[in-house]
């Protein structure tokens, strides 16, 4: 007995794929927070001391640890990254056909 599964064809980010609405800005944040938590890490910086240097409160810092990103603006994230001697730049330009409208982070 042979079985044909029938997988929808997916797309290269799962939040798309799972729904959300707001998936595109919820995989940046996740890319931003993912650098954040990397340099507090690398710092070994604890919550309240990276509060301290990138101007959050301890309990927001909790949640990009946490990765409960939907209270934490883009912008914020942007800023706290700022905050801890890195450099942020935003690239607008004209769609390819092969990548389409959208937006993409290289941290």
């Amino acid at each position: 007995m042979s079985r044909k599964a029938k997988n929808p064809k997916g797309t290269t980010n799962v939040l798309v794929d799972l729904g959300f609405e707001d998936a595109e800005e919820l995989s940046v944040k996740a890319m931003l927070a993912m650098k954040l938590n990397s340099l507090i890490d690398q710092r070994s910086l604890s919550q309240t001391e990276a509060a301290a240097i990138i101007g959050m409160s301890q309990p927001k810092v909790s949640q990009v640890r946490r990765y409960q990103l939907q209270n934490i603006s883009l912008e914020r994230l942007m800023q706290a990254l700022v905050s801890l001697d890195q450099h942020v730049q935003i690239v607008v330009q004209p769609a390819r056909r092969s990548h389409g409208a959208g937006i993409t982070v290289a941290a």
